[in-house]
């Protein structure tokens, strides 16, 4: 059995909403030892989660600290003093004023990784301003580039701003971190701000631009939906499919399994003739349901997928081959990932 690789880390986690308690989730999904310091009282997001459904948290140790308090200020340091990480969520200043700074633990716990992820980042003139996912990816440029051709901006759930911006450059941050201090004994602060890991995660968009190769118009680029083959399509029955065959030997494919002569379309890189090409796909898929579609296409490399919803993904053969998704007491939950294992085979040891 290949052992989780952060078995042994113990982190300390502070109750919050977005990207912290899903970076807590990682930790403990990869090993790690998960006790989670939550308010004495509601948070007052209006929404209280039944620990059933508390996806976020599940795995963790929960104590109930009132941070106001003397008493549970002490209790909160001891436990960071403790441990290997702690990972905050709040404003800049809120943990200085509770007493728990990075500085705090110096001298008390001077390998510690403390991870700290913001909306705005640790300073500059938005820092302590409210906000959410969907204003920090907004001055990013990456909402201004995510909609349809003369459509508004789509917002992408809090995908990209609170788990991707947020989350997975804190804990590659922290994981990092915690290499160095096994080194050198020596901890680190990570700041991790949404805004600046959406920007990183916008680095092809830059280059992109830098070249020419990108517009600011939204549904005018290559994988933007602008291009006809990238892009979603109707089906017969009001449903939906995806194709993404931006290489010449991937599109080949696709059209000649549609039944499509490329002798008769408009070349595929010509964008004066996309509109035209956009309607003969639009035209072809609106000719069969969704799984008739996935009969023709799916499993070949026309780089196609059925566009699902939450509940029909539990169903669809690779996530279930995979075991994606499993059930807890009647609820379902994403898996663990990454998933590792051993570079030699079970058997061979």
């Amino acid at each position: 059995m290949t052992h989780l690789p952060l078995a042994g880390l113990t982190v300390v986690e502070m109750a919050g909403i977005g990207p912290a308690p899903y970076g807590g989730l990682l930790l403990q999904q990869m090993g790690a030892h998960v006790t989670r310091i939550d308010r004495v009282t509601s948070s007052g997001l209006g929404i209280e989660i039944p620990e059933r459904f508390d996806l976020l948290n599940r795995g963790k140790t929960t104590v109930a600290l009132d941070l106001k308090s003397a008493t549970g200020q002490a209790e909160a340091k001891r436990l960071i003093d403790a441990a290997d990480v702690v990972i905050e969520g709040f404003r800049p200043g809120v943990m200085e004023s509770l007493g728990l700074c990075p500085a705090a633990f110096a001298l008390s716990n001077p390998k510690l990784v403390y991870g700290r992820v913001t909306g705005w980042g640790q300073d500059g003139p938005l820092a302590k301003a409210a906000g959410h996912d969907l204003n920090y990816i907004a001055i990013t440029g990456a909402l201004d580039a995510i909609g349809e051709a003369d459509g508004p901006p789509v917002v992408p759930l809090n995908l990209v701003g609170d788990f991707a911006g947020g989350t997975l450059f804190l804990i590659a941050g922290v994981l990092a971190a915690v290499l160095a201090a096994r080194e050198s004994g020596r901890g680190r602060v990570v700041d991790a701000s949404i805004v600046d890991g959406v920007t990183n995660l916008l680095t092809l968009q830059h280059a992109l631009h830098a070249m020419g190769e990108m517009s600011t118009r939204r549904g005018d680029n290559l994988i933007d939906g602008g291009a006809p083959f990238y892009a979603v399509y109707r089906t017969a029955d009001d449903l939906w499919v995806s194709i993404a065959a931006v290489e010449p030997k991937f599109y080949a494919e696709l059209i000649g399994h549609m039944g499509l002569s490329s002798a008769d379309l408009p070349k595929q890189y010509d964008r004066s003739r996309w509109n035209d090409l956009r309607t003969i796909f639009a035209d072809a898929f609106r000719t069969r349901t969704r799984q008739q579609w996935c009969e023709v296409l799916e499993g070949t490399d026309s780089c196609f997928a059925p566009v699902l919803d939450i509940h029909e993904a539990k169903l669809h053969p690779q996530i279930a081959y995979r075991s994606v998704l499993t059930d807890a007491a009647g609820v379902t939950i994403p898996s663990p990932a990454p998933r590792f294992a051993s570079l030699a085979p079970e058997s061979s040891r």
